[in-house]
């Protein structure tokens, strides 16, 4: 582990005056920082250069797998700016643990979280702790940028970094898009562009590409490595039925050593496969988004405890997900991209240890994913009645107006609503609230937005399409994956299902 060396120093803001980013300079030695700041005897290969970068007022894309130290960067970083450093996380329980982490380090301070599971009197409290310059790091789910009173206090607080983690979520062409996360760019631009911190475990050149895109980073210094897993077997089964797909998911879970994840498409599979399991004495749980929250977090903690060995689930599961001893991720089903099945699969052998991954495959799969995919997204009459809503309303209104005025749940009208706002019909105000950006009569608005949509469905067929070429990949799966991330690995790998046929072994 090369250790940064003591020469490399750079200028540091110390004046508290507005913008806080854009100040007089000090010297500051990086590495001795992170010593006496957390202990580290040295920085983890990319860490000083993503600090040195926020400190000179760049933004900065990293690109880690779990465990590299992505958040050492942005809690030496904000240490060692004179200001407060705002963490924008998709999960509440990932604020919680971030932000207790943050405390227990007797030498960082001052961490709060703002989210909406606060009683009144707390969420008072953390607001004025961050208007009085208490708050030295401040965690909220995307969703708090929507509120007028949040961005207000925010403005008033300070900040001097602005940390986006998991900045997948921002994509639609990778996995676990977040529709809150299209907001976060003008929460940015609202608080005088800080310096902006995106990070995530995987992403592909093309997720690259719309992070930097979508959250309107300004010439970032985009860091990415360590993709490849070597320990983690790669394996594909190909089937012609269901049924004989199904026996084979049973058998090599039951042979299989644990704890391991089995993914599928949907909630049903995930509970008749458990069952199933549990037919075969396999003691398995049962996770999916369906569940209620409290459910889903009893589960969650009876796998990471150990008390359950094997967890059947859809991708609802495994964000903020870090056991070491995962032994087996399958997959019953195929995932909606490569960019899902690759930051699935990563939860295996976290430890080091010997993993494997097999994807169980029959090519109708494809079909029947490229079927589920496509349900549940905005279709052209919700659009229009989005538009007739805003019209109504004088072109003008909330989201939590349009969600009383239409039938359309809360998460899906922010899926519509970013629809319409790419054709440029229908733009967010700085108070938070949408409205009509256009002239165009209401069939022209929603014409222009049908055709946005047909433009998602091509998106969500091209991702699927390279799945299918992983699953029918004939040469090196680690090689195919890998060179799809961007990285120029060279096969044969080894430790792949085509390696070992071809009579290759694994490097010692």
């Amino acid at each position: 582990m090369p250790t940064i060396k003591k020469e490399r120093i750079l200028t540091l803001p110390q004046s508290r005056t507005i913008p806080k980013h854009k100040r007089e300079k000090k010297q500051i030695d990086i590495a001795a920082a992170a010593k006496k700041l957390l202990g580290f005897p040295s920085l983890r290969p990319g860490q000083g250069d993503a600090i040195l970068a926020l400190l000179e007022g760049r933004d900065v894309l990293v690109v880690q797998p779990t465990g590299s130290g992505k958040s050492a960067i942005y809690q030496i970083a904000g240490e060692l700016m004179d200001g407060a450093t705002v963490i924008v996380s998709p999960l509440i329980a990932l604020q919680k643990d971030q932000a207790d982490s943050i405390e227990s380090e007797r030498k960082l301070r001052d961490a709060v979280v703002l989210n909406s599971t606060q009683s009144v009197s707390e969420h008072r409290e953390t607001m004025e702790q961050i208007e009085a310059g208490r708050a030295r790091y401040i965690f909220l789910a995307p969703e708090q940028l929507r509120k007028q009173e949040t961005m207000e206090t925010l403005e008033r607080g300070g900040i001097v970094l602005f940390v986006v983690d998991e900045a997948h979520c921002v994509s639609q062409w990778g996995h676990d898009f977040r529709p809150d996360y299209l907001q976060i760019s003008a929460a940015i631009e609202a608080l005088d562009h800080p310096p902006v911190l995106a990070m995530t475990a995987t992403a592909s050149s093309r997720v690259r590409e719309e992070i930097v895109e979508q959250l309107g980073m300004k010439k970032p210094k985009v860091m990415v490595q360590g993709f490849d897993r070597p320990n983690i077997s790669l394996r594909v089964d190909s089937f012609g039925t269901e049924d004989e797909k199904l026996e084979a998911v049973l058998r090599r879970v039951a042979y299989a050593e644990t704890p391991g994840i089995v993914y599928v498409a949907t909630h049903k599979h995930s509970e008749t496969l458990a069952e199933e399991l549990k037919q075969r004495e396999i003691d398995a749980v049962c996770y999916h988004g369906g569940m209620k929250a409290k459910d889903r977090e009893a589960i969650q903690n009876r796998f990471m405890d150990g008390d359950a060995r094997v967890i059947v689930a859809t991708n609802a599961f495994g964000m903020g997900v870090d056991k070491p001893d995962i032994r087996f991720v399958y997959h019953a089903d195929v995932s909606e991209s490569l960019d899902s099945y690759y930051q699935e699969i990563g939860r295996a052998g976290r430890d080091g240890e010997p993993a494997e991954a097999v994807l169980f495959y029959r090519p109708g799969d494809v079909g029947s994913q490229r079927y589920k995919s496509g349900n549940g997204k905005s279709d052209s009459t919700e659009l229009e009645e989005v538009v007739r809503a805003l019209v109504e309303q004088d072109g003008t209104a909330s989201l939590e107006e349009l969600v009383a005025k239409t039938s359309i749940a809360s998460r899906k009208m922010i899926s519509t609503l970013h629809v319409l706002d790419e054709t440029g019909t229908v733009e967010q105000t700085a108070n938070g609230e949408f409205r009509i950006a256009t002239e165009q009569s209401i069939e022209e608005i929603s014409q222009a937005a049908t055709e946005a949509l047909e433009q998602q469905k091509e998106l969500r067929k091209d991702r699927l399409e390279h799945m299918k070429l992983y699953a029918e990949q004939r040469s090196c799966r680690r090689e195919a994956l890998l060179r799809y991330f961007g990285d120029e690995y060279e096969g044969p790998c080894g430790n792949c299902d085509i390696c070992e046929a071809a009579g290759v072994k694994a490097a010692a």
